[in-house]
């Protein structure tokens, strides 16, 4: 295993490049510090590693660079008709297929090579070896390849065709979110220090490569299907779109959301649109090379029963798309509902249908193109439902061999699925924290001001009856 090699000097063109976009909406400190770094770079003076500069500005406004989970540690991942279920350190991986004969391929990260590391870090504290937890995961385009990233560091690449693990090789900062490229030959990963890796998948055990950076921490990343963009979306509220071939080239941003950018979904069959989720409760579509935001849905007003003003804050964990009837499904974190929506490329809408309630906690969820919504839920006696438009609305389908075979096996690993889901946080670390201290500094003033007066009081004489000051003369 090797580290990745980093290229400064990318890292200085694209971080000069990129604007201070979150003092416009919000007064942080960081953007002062923001705009001190890229002024560094604009001016070649790096007498000090980016690495530190980001690694200072991260622990400055209290950003999450190492540790914690942002999205949910049990996951649920499709590709036609292969289906990996995820939860801590391990994963199950079989078939939706009714011909299938009951095949299972299980991974536990834990058993998987390690890399020594050092005793200290940068700042001369000892190094986390981290929990083996898997963090993102995902499947190659054609399904031949799938990959996932751990709290321990590391990229673990497996061929499917059959499963087989091709190698384990390890990042600088614990990972966000991954993807293949179209083409396949590489998959890129996103950090949480702002960074985006490359690493071959030809060369299974070759070194990663520095392709672009953020100055705050990354939730996801996506590709346009002609691998010609690099969409990434990050925690102070912005999406950027960058050339894939040269990654300092930015051909625009996507601005709008008020809180961190959880998730980004460049549409199937509409190359040109972009989905987005936030911490701000909304849901917008994008024309993403212009930059231009088409429509935009408040998902707490359509939450049912409504919620009183002051409602809670959630984001959304999931963003899956439905080729068939062109139907969008988000999960919302923390919350055990699902919204549906139908996607009109031609108008450049987004309608609401129906909103999913389940009674128990929702993990994740994946659309399977000929067989509908796969929901993941806490519930022991049926952990994976499968949900359809049967005459219109949404509703679950009575349970079937394949249901029933994927439920079973779902059942013998329950304490894979229990022990991870009791340790998940989601992203409730990720909203901005606001301080009013402007309220009770004018109240310890007046208090001051108060005291003052009132030993002004007590100093000065109590004054006598009319003309005793003459009589005393």
């Amino acid at each position: 295993m090797c580290t990745p090699r980093i290229n400064a000097q990318t890292r200085r063109i694209s971080e000069a490049r990129e604007p201070a976009l979150t003092a416009q909406a919000h007064i942080r400190v960081s953007a002062g510090r923001a705009a001190g770094l890229r002024h560094l770079a604009v001016s070649g003076v790096m007498s000090i590693t980016c690495a530190v500069l980001k690694r200072c500005l991260a622990v400055h406004v209290g950003g999450i660079t190492e540790g914690g989970s942002m999205a949910s540690s049990v996951g649920l991942a499709l590709c036609g008709q292969a289906l990996v279920v995820r939860g801590g350190s391990r994963f199950l991986a079989t078939s939706t297929a009714s011909s299938d004969d009951g095949s299972l391929f299980t991974f536990d990260c834990s058993a998987a090579e390690k890399k020594v590391q050092e005793n200290k870090g940068e700042d001369g504290q000892p190094v986390d070896q981290g929990s083996d937890t898997i963090l993102a995961s995902t499947f190659s385009k054609s399904g031949s390849y799938f990959a996932l990233t751990d709290d321990s560091k590391r990229l673990i690449l497996f061929r499917t065709k059959p499963w087989q693990c091709l190698s384990v090789r390890s990042v600088v900062r614990r990972c966000t979110a991954l993807t293949f490229t179209a083409s396949e030959q590489r998959v890129l990963v996103a950090d949480k220090s702002g960074d985006v890796y490359s690493f071959s998948v030809l060369e299974p055990h070759g070194c990663g490569k520095l392709e672009l950076g953020h100055l705050s921490m990354l939730l996801d990343v996506a590709l346009t299907p002609d691998d010609r963009f690099v969409l990434t979306a990050d925690r102070d509220e912005k999406i950027r779109v960058s050339w894939a071939a040269a990654p300092h080239c930015i051909e625009s941003f996507c601005l709008g959301h008020t809180e961190f950018v959880s998730r980004i979904m460049v549409v199937p069959g509409h190359p040109e649109l972009l989905l987005s989720s936030s911490g701000d409760c909304t849901l917008r579509l994008w024309e993403y090379r212009s930059g231009r935001q088409l429509h935009c849905c408040d998902l707490a007003s359509l939450q049912e029963p409504a919620e009183p003003e002051g409602h809670q804050r959630f984001a959304v964990s999931r963003i899956a798309f439905w080729g068939q009837d062109c139907c969008v499904a988000l999960l919302c974190d923390g919350l055990p509902l699902v919204f549906v929506f139908q996607l009109d490329a031609c108008r450049q809408r987004l309608t609401f249908q129906q909103q999913l309630r389940f009674p128990h906690r929702v993990w994740d969820i994946e659309f399977e193109e000929a067989q509908g919504l796969w929901v993941l839920q806490d519930c022991h006696e049926a952990p994976l439902v499968l949900w359809r438009p049967t005459g219109g609305p949404w509703q679950p389908v009575p349970d079937s061999a394949v249901s029933q075979r994927l439920c079973g096996h779902l059942r013998g690993n329950w304490a894979m699925l229990e022990g991870a889901a009791a340790v998940d946080d989601g992203f409730r670390g990720l909203y901005k924290a606001t301080f009013d201290n402007t309220s009770s500094y004018l109240k310890r003033k007046e208090q001051r001001l108060q005291q003052q007066q009132g030993r002004k009081r007590q100093q000065s004489p109590l004054p006598g009856p009319p003309g005793q000051c003459k009589k005393m003369c």
